[in-house]
């Protein structure tokens, strides 16, 4: 009987450890099934990722993916996402390394349309081709039953064609 108990105690200390390790998420690792090709996988970083908690969400696009200069960002979510989002503090990041934080960009406007599961985001002015953005979402409402929900990430370019390009998709997976 003490060896039965000694063990449930080691193996609960344990797997709480694990899930400590685990509160800070990043990169959807690998995908078996389903999802977008891994060349328009986005990185990511959410401060919780846990259901029903507020989070803060690190939404990255690689430079690369930005050969034209953005005068809109658009971020469609899927429909069974029942998160909510606060529009007033939402910020664009330009630039910045791993250690380091990007240049602010000003927002102009921030649109909700919870109807048709979108956000988008319009800086004052246009970000310039050939930098990396981090779009951070603060005081998200993760959704209060977890899943995994592909947010892609459209641009509009500036000019006299409104046309929406995709970019990507962050694959994220909430507990």
């Amino acid at each position: 009987m003490k060896r039965i108990l000694s063990a449930v105690m080691v193996s609960s200390c344990l797997l709480t450890g694990f899930s400590m390790a685990t509160l800070a998420q990043g990169m959807p690792g690998f995908t078996l099934f389903g999802g977008p090709e891994q060349k328009n996988q986005l990185n990511f970083r959410l401060d919780s990722g846990k259901s029903g908690n507020w989070d803060r969400y690190r939404l990255r696009i690689p430079a690369n993916k930005l050969n034209l200069a953005v005068a809109q960002l658009s971020i469609f979510y899927p429909n069974y996402y029942r998160g909510s989002f606060d529009t007033n503090d939402i910020e664009i990041r330009v630039g910045g390394g791993n250690s380091k934080k990007g240049e602010l960009i000003p927002i102009d406007e921030v649109v909700w349309d919870k109807e048709n599961n979108f956000l988008e985001i319009y800086p004052l002015e246009p970000i310039p081709a050939g930098n990396k953005i981090e779009v951070v979402l603060n005081n998200v409402r993760n959704p209060r039953f977890g899943g995994m929900f592909h947010f892609n990430a459209n641009i509009r370019t500036p000019g006299d064609v409104p046309l929406l390009r995709y970019v990507g998709t962050w694959l994220l997976s909430i507990e």
